[in-house]
C-alpha cells in the first residue's frame, strides 16, 4: 500500500535542502539571497500542498464518521463539537469555511464505494490527481469542484470530465481570483443556454447609490451587469492608463514621488472627468481617445444565435442577444472572428501600431500579456525593437504590456516568443537565468488566463 505521507516526507526533504542551501551563518532567513528565498518559498508552498493533500482525506473521514444519522455517537459529537467542520476548525485554528473546503475536496477526491462494495474512481479524478501530487491547492480544488457540481446537471458527464482536466491544468500556478475568472468563462462554454437568464438576473440587480456624509464627502456604491458596465470600465481604464503612461514617459515610475495617487484615486478622478465632459461637450481635453468597448463573438455563433460573446475588460460572458444589441451602438466595436482567426498585419512602413492592430492583439493577449491588466491600461510594444533589431510593426512582433511588465521584461532580461498565428497564437515569456536557472518558458496572454474550449 502506498504511504499517504510519502509526498509530505519528500516535500519536507526538499524544503530542508532548500533551507540548508539558502541559510547563512545564523540559519535564519535574514541575509538570504533573492533566488534562495524564492526557491525556499516554492518548497514551503509545495510542502503545504502535500500536507493538505493528506489533510483532505482525514477531514473527509472525520465528516463521514460524524454523519448526522449517527447522532451523539458521531465522532464530532463525542469530541464535544456540534459539527465535523467545527472540530476541524478548532484543530487548525481556521474558519468553518476553510474546514468545509477540506471536507468537500476530500469527499470529491476519495475513491467511492458502490452498494455492492466495489471501489470506483473519485467523483473528480483530475482534481484528485493534482491534489495528491501537490500541484493544486485546497482552495482552487474546492472552487473547481463546486463549479463542476453546479453545471453537472446541464452538461454531459464526458464534457464535465474534459472541462475538469482543462480547468485543473489552467489553475496550476494561478491565484484564486484568477481561477474564478476562468470558471466564469468555462460556465458559458458548458452551459451556453444559461448565459442569457443569468444576465437577466444581473440586470435586475443594477443599482447605484450616492450619498453625502456629514463631512461633505460623496459616497458611491453599486453594481451593474456587463452590458451596462462595459462602457464605464473602458473609459475609466483609458484615462487611468493615460495617466500612468504620461508618468512613465516623463521618466518616472508608474506612481512617482511627484504623483502619489493610487489606482483607486485615479479611477474616481477619471469618473469625474467623464462626467464633466458630458456636461461640457466642447471640452476636448479628456484623454479617452481610442477607448473602445469591444464585443467579441464568432461568426458561427452570431449567425446561429447559439453561444456567447465576451467584452474586453469584463470577465462575465454575455449572450448573443446582448452582443447584437451592443453591436448596434455606434460607439461599440463588434469583433467578429472567422474560423481562420486571421487578423491584419502591417510591415515596417510605420513605427507605431495602429488602433486596429492593438484591437487584434487584444484578441490574442486579452490585455497585458504578463499580468492580465485590461487592454485600456496597456500599450503595444515591439518584441524585437524597431531601431536596434529592425523589428517590424506587425502582429507577430507586437505584444500588449502594461508599464510595470514592460519595465520588468526589458530591464531584467526576459525574452518573448510568439508561437502559432492569429488570435490562437500563444505568448511565452522566458525568464533570465538569475530568476530561473532552467529558463523554463512561462505561458502568458489569454491562453494563460482564459478558458479555451478544446
Amino acid at each position: 500500500m502506498t504511504d499517504p505521507l510519502a509526498g509530505v516526507a519528500d516535500a519536507l526533504s526538499t524544503a530542508r535542502d532548500a533551507w540548508g542551501a539558502a541559510a547563512v551563518d545564523d540559519a535564519s532567513v535574514e541575509g538570504m539571497s533573492g533566488p534562495a528565498l524564492v526557491a525556499l518559498n516554492d518548497a514551503i508552498a509545495s510542502l503545504r500542498k502535500q500536507v493538505d493533500a493528506v489533510h483532505v482525506q482525514v477531514a473527509a473521514q472525520v465528516a463521514r464518521q460524524s454523519r448526522p444519522e449517527l447522532g451523539n455517537a458521531g465522532l464530532a459529537r463525542q469530541q464535544g463539537f456540534r459539527t465535523p467542520t467545527a472540530l476541524i476548525a478548532a484543530s487548525t485554528g481556521g474558519t468553518a469555511g476553510e474546514a468545509a473546503r477540506l471536507v468537500a475536496v476530500g469527499e470529491a477526491t476519495a475513491p467511492r464505494m458502490t452498494l455492492t462494495g466495489e471501489s470506483t474512481p473519485p467523483k473528480h479524478p483530475s482534481i484528485a490527481v493534482a491534489v495528491s501530487r501537490g500541484r493544486l491547492g485546497v482552495d482552487a480544488a474546492a472552487a473547481i469542484g463546486a463549479f463542476l457540481d453546479k453545471v453537472a446537471l446541464r452538461a454531459g458527464r464526458e464534457s464535465i470530465l474534459e472541462a475538469e482536466a482543462t480547468l485543473v491544468e489552467k489553475a496550476v500556478g494561478l491565484r484564486l481570483d484568477e481561477v474564478h475568472k476562468i470558471l466564469q468563462r468555462a460556465e458559458a462554454w458548458l452551459d451556453p443556454d444559461g448565459v442569457e437568464p443569468r444576465e437577466d438576473e444581473l440586470r435586475a440587480q443594477n443599482a447605484l447609490h450616492i450619498r453625502e456624509d456629514r463631512t461633505g464627502r460623496l459616497h458611491f456604491s453599486g453594481s451593474c451587469d456587463p452590458e451596462t458596465g462595459a462602457p464605464i470600465k473602458a473609459a475609466i481604464d483609458a484615462i487611468v492608463g493615460t495617466c500612468l503612461r504620461r508618468s512613465d514617459e516623463n521618466g518616472d515610475a508608474p506612481l512617482a514621488d511627484s504623483d502619489r495617487r493610487t489606482i483607486p484615486q485615479l479611477q474616481v478622478e477619471a469618473l469625474s472627468a467623464i462626467c464633466r465632459h458630458a456636461l461640457r461637450r466642447e471640452d476636448a481635453d479628456v484623454p479617452t481617445a481610442g477607448a473602445t468597448v469591444v464585443v467579441r463573438v464568432s461568426l458561427e455563433q452570431l449567425e446561429s444565435g447559439i453561444g456567447h460573446g465576451t467584452i474586453d475588460g469584463v470577465t462575465q460572458p454575455v449572450s448573443i442577444a446582448t452582443v447584437r444589441r451592443m453591436a448596434a451602438d455606434a460607439d461599440i466595436l463588434p469583433c467578429v472572428l472567422g474560423g481562420d482567426s486571421e487578423i491584419l498585419d502591417f510591415g515596417r512602413s510605420r513605427r507605431r501600431f495602429s488602433s486596429a492592430q492593438k484591437l487584434a492583439l487584444g484578441e490574442r493577449d486579452g490585455g497585458c500579456a504578463g499580468c492580465g491588466l485590461p487592454p485600456g491600461m496597456t500599450q503595444v510594444h515591439h518584441i524585437r525593437w524597431w531601431e536596434r533589431d529592425a523589428g517590424p510593426t506587425n502582429l507577430s512582433n507586437g505584444i500588449l504590456l502594461c508599464v510595470r511588465c514592460h519595465h520588468r521584461i526589458h530591464d531584467d532580461g526576459w525574452t518573448i516568443e510568439i508561437t502559432g498565428k492569429g488570435v490562437q497564437a500563444q505568448v511565452w515569456f522566458t525568464p533570465p537565468a538569475h530568476v530561473d536557472a532552467t529558463r523554463t518558458p512561462r505561458l502568458g496572454g489569454r491562453a494563460r488566463r482564459d478558458y479555451l474550449a478544446a
